[in-house]
């Protein structure tokens, strides 16, 4: 049976302990993860351990007792688009699509160290699956599109999909929380 993973990003410590809801609960996740239901795809969007400091070690942790098969669809938001980088790079599994949205991968090491200082990014990564997406809006952050760039340079046989007024693929970039060019991608 096929499953997905959707990983959330990186918020703030304030957005993360804000009264009206948690991260995983927040832009298009929730809507993505209704779309895969109604298509016969139970979703999981787990919350991560302190997703305002990630830790590598500790999101693996939960991303170790997760239910991953080769029928698996990940997909990650920024911090949690990255975190499937190096996740999947260091557990050569076979999975189903990956989608990476405004991936994140703290070229500079300065915002997540404890998730991204030891990344070495496996160039056959996208061969253990049925298709990696990256997508990118060209209004999005200076490290998000410099983090785009070492993935296109690093992963083989990467798809990329570019918008222009989506920004970092949140809310209030993109004027809803629905995705339906996400939703389409997978399903295909």
């Amino acid at each position: 049976m096929k499953n997905a993973i959707i990983v959330h990003g990186k918020p703030s410590k304030e957005e993360y302990f804000d009264p009206k809801g948690s991260q995983h609960n927040k832009h298009w996740l929730p809507w993505l993860q209704q779309e895969l239901s109604k298509q016969g795809v139970q979703a999981l969007i787990p919350e991560f351990p302190e997703p305002y400091e990630p830790n590598y070690e500790k999101w693996k942790s939960v991303m170790d007792t997760l239910p991953i098969t080769e029928h698996t669809i990940l997909v990650g938001h920024s911090c949690g688009a990255g975190f499937l980088v190096r996740w999947l790079s260091e557990n050569k599994i076979q999975v189903d699509k990956v989608a990476l949205v405004a991936p994140w991968i703290d070229t500079l090491y300065s915002r997540a160290p404890e998730m991204f200082t030891n990344l070495v990014i496996d160039e056959t990564l996208a061969s253990r699956t049925m298709g990696v997406c990256i997508f990118i809006s060209s209004d999005d952050d200076e490290d998000i599109q410099d983090s785009v760039q070492r993935l296109t340079a690093s992963i083989k046989d990467v798809e990329l999909k570019e918008f222009e007024d989506k920004g970092h693929f949140v809310k209030k970039h993109m004027k809803t929380e629905e995705f339906p060019e996400l939703r389409d991608y997978l399903l295909q």
